[in-house]
């Protein structure tokens, strides 16, 4: 019997993996996860990271507790993931603005300077990263990829997590999942939700 695949949730910093990793778990799925980086302003509920994520491609041993889990991938480190296995793709997309936004707004609290780049040049690099990782998941057929929009997420939660269940075979809590998100917590936003 085939190994249940590995469910990664991905996306550039501060496009809502966090909030996808909560509505999963919420959902009934296992997270891949340590603990390590503690909750804080920026992410209230959690991040649901994995320290080992970060060594990709030189530390692979995790994956073999993945099956059938759910782990958080930054967007530039996803295609470090061997292809002898079988993934299924959560890809947060937020506007890349925004992102660029709530980065600095991060960082700020932090007291770090941040991206030496103009806002406006650092969204062309991200938009240039994603447009390269799209190029390259579409070229490995192991990893199968759904599209999720933050801003549909939080205006529409329950059809999202009705489609996010769809993609992942239909055995999570879709009216769990959509209860895990707090549109008060989409901050940092362009325009008005839906």
């Amino acid at each position: 019997m085939p190994a249940s695949p590995i469910v990664v949730v991905t996306g550039l910093p501060r496009s809502g993996t966090s909030l996808a990793m909560q509505m999963l778990v919420a959902g009934g799925m296992r997270a891949l996860t340590d603990g390590a980086r503690q909750a804080d302003p920026d992410n209230p509920r959690g991040y649901f990271e994995l320290e080992a994520v970060k060594r990709l491609p030189a530390e692979t041993a995790w994956l073999n507790d993945a099956s059938g889990r759910v782990v958080k991938i930054i967007h530039a480190l996803v295609s470090h993931l061997p292809d002898d296995r079988d993934y299924r793709v959560l890809f947060m997309r937020r506007d890349i603005l925004e992102v660029v936004r709530s980065q600095a707004t991060m960082l700020a609290r932090w007291g770090h300077a941040g991206s030496s780049l103009s806002p406006e040049r650092l969204a062309a690099v991200y938009a240039a990263q994603l447009a390269g990782l799209d190029k390259w998941l579409a070229a490995h057929p192991c990893f199968r990829v759904l599209q999720v929009d933050y801003s549909s997420l939080v205006s529409s939660p329950l059809a999202e997590a009705a489609a996010i269940n769809r993609f992942l075979g239909g055995a999570l809590a879709e009216s769990a999942m959509a209860a895990a998100v707090d549109p008060s917590l989409y901050r940092n936003r362009l325009k008005p939700v839906n």
